[in-house]
This record gives C-alpha cells, sequence and structure tokens, in this order.
C-alpha cells in the first residue's frame, strides 16, 4: 500500500489525470447496470427528444436513452477492446520469444507469416475477413487479436533478441534449463517494460478500431450498445444544432487521451530518466 502511495505521489499531472480517467471508465463499465437510469435496449420515448430531467441527454433514433446507452457503450467496448488487446499479446508475445529463443527456420517461418500480414492494409484486412466470417463478437475478438498479435510479435522478438544474448540466459542454458522456464524466468521479466508501454498503445488502436468498424456497421452489431454505432445512429442530429452525437465520440477520444498519458509516464519509468 505505501508502495503505491509513493509510487502516486510521483505521478506527474498528466498521468494521474489519465490515471483517473482510466479507473472512471472503468467503474462505469463494471456498474453500468446500477448507474444508468434505464435498461440498455429499452425504447423509453419518442424518437429524438430533447435533453429533460427524464432524459438528460436526450433520446436517439429508436427513442432509447442517450445516457444509458452511453453507460452500456463503455461496457461493450472496453471489454471487447481488452479482450482483442490482452489475447494479441498473448499469442504475439509467445511466438515472439519462441522466434527469439529457437531462431533457425522457426524464426524464419514465423517472421515471414507476420510480414505477408502486415503487408496488407489492416482496416481493409479486418472489414474482408468480418465479411467472410461474419460480425459475431467472438469473430471480431479473434480476427482483431491475430492481426493486432503480429505488431507484438516484432517488438517481443526485438527485444527477446537483445536479452538472449546477455551472459545471464546462456548461464541458464548452460546450467540444463528448458526453453520455457528461459522464457519465463529470464527473458520476459526483462522484456516487461517496453511491452507493457506496447500492450497501452496496442488497447488503444483496439479501441479506435472497434468504434470505427461499429461506425461502418461491421463492429458491435445493434441493439447492444457502442460508441461507434452511437454516432453513426445519431449523426443526423448534427444538422440541426444537437451536440449528441459528439458525446460518444468525446467519449473515445477522452479514453484514448488517458491511456496516451499514462503510456507515457511507464515509458518514462522503464527509460531510467529521472526528469
Amino acid at each position: 500500500m505505501s508502495r503505491t502511495l509513493r509510487l502516486l505521489r510521483t505521478m506527474p499531472p498528466s498521468a494521474l489525470v489519465g490515471a483517473t480517467v482510466i479507473v472512471l471508465y472503468v467503474l462505469v463499465a463494471v456498474f453500468a447496470p446500477v448507474i444508468a437510469p434505464y435498461p440498455e435496449r429499452e425504447v423509453v420515448g419518442a424518437q429524438y427528444l430533447e435533453w429533460s430531467s427524464e432524459f438528460p441527454l436526450g433520446t436517439d433514433s429508436l427513442g432509447r436513452d442517450m445516457l444509458s446507452r452511453l453507460i452500456y457503450g463503455a461496457r461493450n467496448t472496453i471489454a471487447i477492446a481488452f479482450l482483442a488487446t490482452t489475447l494479441a499479446f498473448v499469442l504475439g508475445a509467445v511466438l515472439g520469444l519462441l522466434a527469439a529463443v529457437l531462431r533457425g527456420w522457426v524464426d524464419q517461418v514465423l517472421s515471414r507469416i507476420v510480414d505477408v500480414v502486415m503487408a496488407i492494409p489492416g482496416l481493409i484486412f479486418i472489414l474482408l475477413l468480418l465479411s467472410v466470417f461474419g460480425t459475431s463478437i467472438t469473430t471480431l475478438v479473434l480476427i482483431i487479436a491475430i492481426l493486432d498479435s503480429t505488431r507484438v510479435f516484432r517488438l517481443t522478438r526485438a527485444v527477446a533478441f537483445g536479452i538472449v544474448a546477455l551472459d545471464y540466459v546462456e548461464a541458464a542454458r548452460v546450467r540444463g534449463e528448458g526453453i520455457l522456464w528461459v522464457m519465463r524466468r529470464e527473458i520476459l521479466p526483462n522484456a516487461m517494460p517496453p511491452l507493457v508501454a506496447e500492450y497501452g498503445m496496442r488497447f488503444c488502436f483496439v479501441f479506435l478500431t472497434i468504434a470505427a468498424l461499429s461506425f461502418l456497421g461491421l463492429g458491435i452489431q445493434p441493439p447492444a450498445a457502442d460508441w461507434g454505432s452511437m454516432v453513426r445512429e445519431n449523426a443526423t442530429l448534427i444538422t440541426f444544432g444537437d451536440i449528441t452525437p459528439l458525446l460518444p465520440a468525446a467519449a473515445i477520444a477522452a479514453l484514448t487521451v488517458a491511456v496516451n498519458f499514462v503510456v507515457d509516464w511507464m515509458l518514462h519509468l522503464s527509460s531510467g530518466l529521472k526528469e
């Protein structure tokens, strides 16, 4: 506890603001059913009602409460982005460590596959795969995770290559330690700082990708609430001077900036610089 407090005292204002925003988003996502005034999918009024005490942010094109949809959108969008990013890191980090440790034909095969996948524009590739395999949540998570794991593979491989050549790794091999033990106990702990920072960056990219796909109609499908689809469904209100469609976009931007603030601070810590 004292270490956590000491760490909080050393955080710069930007990182503190970012961490506060992230915690608030997580709390909203976890307690969405308690916080939201209405159910996620319930039609509670007429279409496009103005802001009022009954509907603080008005209603959408179907008469659903916008505030409730915005709150539930945090749960859906953040949860799916977290799952996809975590799966991408598990897959990419494991393969990257194997490529660095085994080298030879394993490294060559994995690297060439990654090169081919990364040569295809990411969003176009995702759109193609979703049109072929469907737009279910499971498919969405798996496709984004597999494609995003290529970036994690490149970073993990590059970092691990520098660690594998160090003396303590060679000493572990001479002792007869297995490949998995060397990866888990010698390489991974020393590669964690850049990987943790990259996790935050990858989360931002995945989060924005899901929002973009939902805006295009291929992400999280209705009637589930999602910030990207909320912008698309209510975009017509902008022509009447109503800023309600901009609120989901602002929520996306705020979380992205907050995560970047924390990532910048983590990179500063891992660099060992004092100022």
